[in-house]
């Protein structure tokens, strides 16, 4: 009886050591010298305004012959932040070798020292450092335009576009919809707002809304048509200017200044009455 026991409990060690050979062949361990890692830009600059944050695209490309799983880690210092901290993906082996890659935010406070300082990517013994430059806040006196990176936020925004689109700077049209701009998501239901909030109060003067307009979109058939100018004066949205049958790309709003700490803009219609649409909007003392 003992020398049976024995028999079956060796057959059962050689069925385990085959399953777990099998197992190991069917989940290929990570190979550090097959994964090359990238990054772009190879040089971030990142400036401490909520909706100008800085974008890093990170990649993984697998060199080898065979399929494998891997682990991407990012670490920054402080006052750098990322919006993830791990990058995990499955690498097909293919030809010609493609990279598997992810869009990283990263973002300082208001006030974080302007200087150099880095953010660092591993997958176990591979290492890519790719240095980060912040950079000091723009200056917002009179003719700075004050909402440039400001706080946003709206009743809405469609799925392709950030509601921080309408703040970054770039007015071109030409760039709506891959860079730039925003759209709301309730098309055809009206009003729709998009309000910028200041850090503190201070007198304000100017609108320049820049709605959609360009040789494929033009503003008399795609851009806002309709809208209300309002300004945060203590503590309520009061309306200082309005516009009715626009078909510019272009409107600038002059009006006796306020002292606001908020701007927004409540559309009312759309030349294609579908969606409201602003490439940038800006503000200034006067």
């Amino acid at each position: 009886m003992q020398r049976r026991h024995f028999v079956v409990a060796a057959a059962g060690a050689v069925v385990l050591c085959v399953a777990l050979t099998t197992a190991a062949q069917s989940t290929p361990a990570t190979t550090p010298s097959q994964i090359k890692l990238s990054a772009s830009p190879e040089r971030v600059q990142v400036v401490g305004l909520p909706c100008l944050p800085g974008a890093l695209t990170v990649g993984m490309t697998n060199t080898g012959s065979g399929a494998l799983y891997a682990d991407m880690e990012l670490s920054a210092p402080r006052p750098l932040t990322l919006d993830r901290r791990v990058f995990s993906s499955w690498l097909p082996a293919a030809e010609p070798d493609q990279p598997v890659t992810v869009k990283v935010g990263v973002t300082v406070p208001r006030d974080a020292k302007p200087g150099s300082y880095a953010v660092d990517l591993n997958v176990e013994r591979q290492r890519l450092t790719v240095p980060v430059q912040v950079l000091p806040l723009p200056l917002k006196g009179t003719g700075d335009n004050l909402l440039l990176g400001e706080q946003a936020s709206a009743s809405s925004t469609n799925g392709s576009f950030a509601v921080c689109g309408a703040v970054d700077g770039d007015a071109n049209s030409d760039h709506w919809s891959t860079s730039t701009g925003w759209n709301d998501g309730t098309k055809s239901v009206f009003p729709d707002n998009y309000s910028v909030t200041l850090p503190a109060a201070t007198s304000i003067g100017r609108v320049v809304l820049d709605t959609l307009d360009s040789a494929k979109y033009p503003a008399a058939k795609n851009g806002l048509r309709d809208f209300d100018v309002q300004a945060h004066v203590g503590g309520a949205w009061v309306t200082v200017a309005s516009v009715r049958g626009n078909v510019a790309g272009r409107v600038t709003s002059t009006f006796s200044p306020v002292t606001a700490d908020g701007v927004q803009i409540v559309a009312l219609d759309s030349n294609d009455h579908g969606y409201s649409r602003i490439v940038e909007l800006a503000a200034y003392s006067s």
